[in-house]
């Protein structure tokens, strides 16, 4: 199989639909039986799983994995790699916010990087509408840190869509160490560890109303989550045990 494009789903009962309407139309067009989505529901409290079973029932290149305890976008993404066949393994999020032609755009432009990652800040980007100036600036404070503390130089880490080599992201499952906020950055700085070359290139991306992200609060705790990374790389990683020792109840500390 050459593609699999994995959707972690977190109360998206009234967005995902609309995404599933533009995604599975056009990768079966494009790709045939040679293309699968697999929707991750987890911990929803709504009708998320419902409606993702309901496509799933009328699509054969459709699943649907219900996890009930609510392990975060990363421990959502890691059980849909799992079941991945593709010889391409990538992942979207369910709001629709990247149309299905730009996420193509990454499988025709991966040549023989190990990744490729979609960008809202790179060159030539389109992004409707523009984010307000908070966002952006957390958006900018984020990505510097990320330099700082990973070297990974990119512009845009967090963007939700990225495509990796199965080759190249296998035999990173079991040494993922966190599985939330910070997950984005974890996948990308063990592809770098293990030498593999990174592209970024410009996106199409829109702003999809019903978004609960707040800000303020989301830029502590995505700050928190890049130092308990960098901990996890480091002599110091016991110190994150001590602070939360239940933290990794799927994944297993880097060695």
């Amino acid at each position: 199989m050459k593609l699999s494009i994995v959707v972690p789903a977190y109360n998206e009962e009234s967005r995902i639909g609309r995404m599933l309407d533009q995604f599975l139309p056009f990768f079966s067009r494009r790709y045939g039986d040679q293309v699968e989505i697999i929707v991750v529901v987890n911990g929803s409290r709504d009708g998320t799983a419902a409606v993702v079973q309901r496509y799933a029932r009328d699509h054969a290149g459709m699943r649907c994995i219900v996890e009930p305890g609510n392990v975060g976008k990363g421990g959502a993404l890691i059980l849909g790699f799992r079941e991945a066949r593709g010889d391409l393994i990538g992942f979207v999020d369910a709001d629709g916010a990247t149309p299905p032609e730009a996420f193509d755009d990454l499988v025709t432009q991966i040549g023989d990087a190990a990744a490729i990652i979609a960008s809202r800040w790179a060159p030539g980007a389109r992004v409707s509408p523009r984010q307000t100036l908070q966002r952006r600036i957390a958006s900018r404070l984020f990505n510097g840190q990320v330099r700082m503390l990973f070297g990974l130089r990119l512009t845009d880490t967090q963007c939700g869509a990225k495509l990796m080599r199965r080759d190249a992201l296998l035999p990173l499952l079991p040494h993922f160490g966190i599985t939330r906020w910070a997950f984005d950055v974890d996948l990308l700085y063990q592809i770098k560890r293990a030498g593999g070359r990174i592209v970024e290139i410009p996106t199409t991306w829109s702003d999809v109303e019903g978004s609960k992200l707040e800000v303020g609060r989301a830029s502590v705790q995505m700050f928190l989550a890049l130092v308990r990374l960098r901990l996890l790389y480091s002599p110091l990683k016991f110190l994150v045990r001590l602070y939360r020792p239940g933290m990794f109840p799927m994944v297993h500390l880097p060695k």
